[in-house]
């Protein structure tokens, strides 16, 4: 057997480590010329999303032999709309940071593996498929995916962020479900440390989108949270993504051929997050290749998550203002607390609250 993985991403070196424990060293194919060459942010794993695993990196380490470290826990989420505020308390998660920076998901995944990492490849799919057995697909976003005719695009996203500097609680991390920031989208704010934070604003493709201008609305929302806070929030570094595609392939695998990452359907349209299910599907592709595992079998409840997260999404942005304050409002209470806390699965609660909501 002789593996090749296209990309060096957090699903590519999640699958390469598993393939090593279990005796297959496989070739890494990356066309940049570093793991992580990408611009630097911070993202979020809520543990409420992950469920049934309560402790998501512990399960990874305790289970799968894979160690990751995040930049913090998060002990502390705000929920902001227009008019309403919700605080939610408790071991919810964790921070995480990547890119170019030393401490990045990629970056520790990539100081676990072993096997050959080939940069700046020019490899195509089709190269690789006449020279190894089996091709593990983790390049990064789903176009080849979309090129072979695997992948249905539910919608693209523009998002602008940027680091700022100032004094933070590395523990606390903000979120907007606000038009005047993000039409349709969410805005959030994540600290990587006590003095360097990230803030950013997403929002979809929409045709009543064509003319909203994200710079306008990150300013926009850099003015509210430096007025907040009380502090300059000066900007190192900025970053901005447009026509961002996030869908679902038709098939987790084609042949000898395994779709995984976003090119599997890895971003939880709710949110817009997905290095949790990233690393799963490199971990499920590795298991099929060692045959302890059916690739599709294994994948079933990510496919699963990703519909619930994209009708929780749809529900949302049916919503205005007023509908968004009606949700954190009710996200406010002891019960939804509960919800972030229990086994329960919180894209289906938080369907079920959005359902129970008057018709806008």
């Amino acid at each position: 057997m002789k593996v090749a993985i296209m990309g060096a991403g957090l699903a590519g070196l999640s699958c390469a480590l598993t393939l090593e424990k279990n005796g297959i060293s496989p070739t890494v194919f990356e066309s940049r010329s570093q793991v992580g060459d990408r611009f630097v942010n911070s993202e979020i794993i809520l543990s409420a999303l992950c469920r049934p695993h309560r402790d998501p990196l512990a399960y990874l380490a305790d289970t799968y032999g894979i160690f990751l470290h995040p930049v913090g826990h998060i002990s502390e989420l705000l929920l902001f709309s227009e008019h309403e505020k919700a605080v939610v308390n408790g071991q919810l998660g964790f921070s995480t940071i990547r890119g170019r920076d030393a401490d990045s998901w990629e970056k520790q995944l990539a100081r676990q593996v072993k096997s050959e990492i080939v940069f700046n490849s020019r490899h195509a799919y089709e190269d690789l498929l006449e020279e190894y057995t089996h091709v593990v697909v983790a390049t990064g976003d789903g176009a080849y995916a979309e090129k072979m005719q695997n992948y249905q695009t539910d919608l693209t996203v523009t998002i602008k962020g940027a680091t700022l500097e100032g004094s933070f609680n590395r523990y606390a991390v903000a979120a907007w479900l606000d038009s005047r920031y993000a039409p349709q989208g969410y805005s959030y704010f994540i600290p990587y440390s006590e003095h360097e934070a990230n803030l950013s604003v997403a929002f979809p493709d929409y045709p009543q989108n064509e003319n909203v201008d994200a710079d306008q609305l990150w300013q926009h929302l850099h003015e509210t949270v430096r007025r907040d806070l009380g502090q300059e929030l000066k900007i190192t570094d900025s970053f901005s993504i447009t026509g961002y595609a996030i869908g679902l392939c038709n098939y987790p695998r084609l042949g000898n051929t395994f779709f995984t990452g976003n090119c599997f359907g890895a971003i939880m349209p709710f949110l817009g997050f997905g290095q949790y299910p990233a690393i799963l599907t490199g971990i499920y592709a590795a298991l099929d290749l060692c045959g302890k595992g059916r690739y599709e079998d294994l994948t079933r409840p990510l496919r699963k998550s990703y519909q619930n997260a994209l009708a929780l999404r749809r529900s949302l942005e049916k919503l205005d203002n007023k509908g968004l304050d009606l949700v954190v409002k009710a996200l406010n209470t002891k019960a939804a607390e509960r919800l972030f806390h229990s086994r329960f699965d919180f894209l289906k609660g938080a369907g079920m609250l959005l359902r129970a909501l008057p018709e806008q």
